[in-house]
């Protein structure tokens, strides 16, 4: 009985040692994860420097996908003012990273517009327009609601009501995570880094 229970105890010890293991070598993401990941619609749409843009051409980078427009008072500035805070502490690492930002306001937010925009948060960033065919159909892939909100106080009178979560996309082109409008840059960081080791060299 004795050496039955020692038998038993150890491979209790040794599965419980595996378990924890696979715990601690697990990911531990701070944003909102999905369960399964889905694969990210793929789209093409013009940069900020006329250049056509296509997301399935990422692969091997992660990219961080975020819907707004350059007139926005609130949520867009922060978002992007993260994303600056993020691509700084990469370091060498924001080569493999693409910060990318789809209007929601293609009447305004022209591709020169969109430049001088970015330009002020990192210059890496791409910002991306089209038609609104193409835009409607990215939106529609995504689940974006935009709709103009009339506002005497704001630049020719309207804003735009839309998302505020941004995207997190992993190297194999997979939509893994969504970071909410009051995620802070640490944890947008730390996201990254996980995935960034998912790699496939």
């Amino acid at each position: 009985m004795r050496k039955g229970m020692t038998i038993g105890l150890v491979t209790a010890l040794l599965a419980g040692l595996v378990l924890t293991s696979c715990e601690q070598q697990s990911p531990s993401f701070r944003g909102t994860v999905l369960k399964p990941p889905v694969s990210a619609p793929d789209f093409t749409l013009a940069d900020q420097h006329g250049q056509p843009f296509r997301l399935s051409e990422q692969r091997g980078r992660v990219v961080l996908l975020y819907f707004g427009y350059t007139h926005c008072p609130d949520a867009c500035p922060l978002t992007l003012s993260k994303w600056s805070e993020v691509h700084e502490a990469l370091g060498a690492e924001a080569e493999r990273v693409r910060f990318i930002f789809i209007t929601v306001d293609s009447e305004r937010d022209t591709s020169q517009r969109l430049q001088q925009h970015l330009a002020t948060f990192n210059a890496d960033f791409i910002g991306l327009t089209g038609t609104q065919v193409e835009l409607e159909s990215v939106y529609q892939a995504y689940g974006i609601v935009h709709e103009k909100a009339r506002s005497k106080g704001s630049e020719e009178g309207y804003l735009m009501m839309h998302n505020t979560s941004a995207f997190v996309i992993d190297p194999d082109g997979l939509w893994r995570l969504r970071h909410a409008s009051i995620t802070p840059p640490e944890d947008i960081l730390q996201d990254v880094r996980q995935l960034l080791k998912r790699t496939r060299q």
